[in-house]
């Protein structure tokens, strides 16, 4: 018999709202991610190529992990905030294609290397998938050309439902474990086909399972995507969807809450549809019900949190670029349209306009058009905030990053207010959040940032003891 999950949600709703006085939760109840990139990339300054790298030196010599951008997608999702182009033809994939290998040996030039040695590979979007068969494998050959993928552990692929199913999709799982990929994160997004209709999405339930059955079958590691908080869902059919999602044997699942407000370079359509359809839009409260919920059914199916918001039966089943990036502070190197390089001591992104793109590398130039070079105050609270939110901070590789400096001085106070509200632990290696603190990640480490770069204004919170601009 299913528990009733919808009565086992409250403590938690009554719980954020007890946050929300205390101040570490605005009135509104709104979220802004956090915990890839620190300040917010929209500070970003434009910067000179020749700058971009200036005195830059990595962690492990001439080795990377790797981000490939291909900005195509069948149509434009009403949640996605994330620079891409839709319905484009073969040609204009090709040309893409073009400039993304120029790219990639303007970059060897640069920095005077003939090959990069991958730690770990993760190709994005846009979805990736949504080039033809013929253009993979294109585009696979030279990529392998600049990159050494032979003794790389994981090879990570973003992927659509829609792109691995029929005779091309089949193909295109083909060649990509051909080119050694072997962990596919499916945009599943629903597995509602009212809800999936809503988002946008150009598949449904059954082409979804089609395709999660289509990656299993060919020995793929399989991580699912879902969206909680999107118009269409309900406490019910979130219930049923999580039930579904546990009983479809994939290593792991991996959770969104729905942004409204954008937090790149791109407004997504979900903006001007909340302004239109405010009816539509799902509250606060059943959004942290779902999430709970979510919690709850996944743990009942033997799934636990692993990395924040990816759950995993075995602990092993995980991103090892979403890891060493977010959580061990990794050099990692991006490439294409608006892709983003987050550096032991710097974070560049590269230029979102396709014809800025299509210059540059015609000229010979990295397509990094801004950069963060940062401060030492900026260093500390990168180091802590990325590892916080993500995994845990590890205090030696806190110093190995910031000169020897120790975390727990730096940050005495947000740490001893954390502790008093039972949100981390602490002990002489490390600092970890709870599970009450990891339901709340995102806010807590605005407990770090600086005042500028808080998310909300001071005016949106109560003043209780944990409000980010008392800290």
């Amino acid at each position: 018999m299913q528990r009733d999950y919808i009565a086992l949600s409250t403590p938690r709703w009554q719980e954020f709202q007890e946050y929300q006085r205390l101040g570490l939760i605005p009135r509104h109840g709104d979220f802004s991610p956090a915990g890839v990139h620190y300040p917010p990339i929209t500070n970003y300054p434009p910067i000179p190529p020749e700058e971009a790298y200036r005195d830059f030196h990595e962690l492990e010599t001439r080795k990377f992990d790797v981000y490939v951008h291909i900005p195509f997608c069948h149509r434009r999702c009403l949640f996605c905030h994330y620079p891409s182009h839709y319905h484009c033809s073969e040609s204009e994939k090709d040309i893409y294609l073009d400039h993304l290998e120029m790219e990639m040996r303007n970059w060897l030039s640069f920095r005077g290397i003939e090959r990069i040695k991958s730690r770990t590979i993760l190709m994005g979007g846009g979805t990736p998938t949504d080039l033809s068969p013929s253009q993979l494998k294109r585009f696979l050959t030279f990529f392998t050309k600049y990159v050494d993928i032979t003794s790389c552990p994981q090879f990570n692929w973003d992927v659509d439902p829609s792109t691995l199913v029929g005779e091309d999709g089949l193909e295109r799982l083909r060649i990509i474990k051909d080119y050694q990929g072997d962990r596919l994160t499916i945009g599943i997004q629903s597995l509602n086909d009212a809800v999936l209709r809503k988002m946008n999405r150009s598949h449904d339930v059954a082409v979804a399972k089609e395709s999660i059955q289509n990656c299993l079958n060919m020995g793929f590691k399989v991580n699912i995507e879902f969206i909680y908080g999107h118009p269409g869902e309900t406490l019910q059919n979130w219930i049923d969807v999580m039930e579904e999602a546990c009983s479809l044997g994939t290593d792991e699942i991996q959770l969104y809450r729905l942004k409204i407000e954008p937090y790149g370079d791109q407004e997504g359509t979900i903006k001007k549809f909340s302004a239109y359809h405010e009816d539509e839009l799902i509250s606060v409260e059943d959004t942290i019900r779902m999430k709970e919920i979510s919690d709850l059914i996944l743990a009942d199916h033997g799934y636990q949190e692993n990395l924040r918001r990816v759950f995993t039966k075995n602990r092993k089943n995980i991103s090892l670029y979403a890891y060493n990036q977010c959580c061990r502070l990794k050099d990692e190197v991006g490439f294409g349209l608006s892709a983003f390089s987050s550096l032991n001591d710097r974070f560049m992104i590269n230029t979102p306009d396709f014809a800025e793109y299509y210059q540059r590398t015609e000229q010979g130039m990295i397509a990094a058009n801004r950069c963060l070079i940062r401060n030492a105050d900026q260093q500390a609270r990168w180091s802590t905030i990325l590892p916080l939110k993500n995994y845990f901070i590890d205090k030696q590789l806190f110093q190995r990053l910031n000169q020897g400096a120790d975390v727990s001085q730096l940050f005495r106070r947000q740490f001893d207010l954390l502790l008093q509200y039972g949100l981390i632990t602490e002990d002489d290696k490390r600092v970890e959040l709870t599970p009450t603190g990891a339901f709340y990640s995102d806010e807590i480490v605005h407990l770090f940032y600086e005042p500028q770069h808080q998310s909300f204004p001071r005016k949106d919170f109560m003043e209780g003891s944990l409000n980010p601009f008392n800290i």
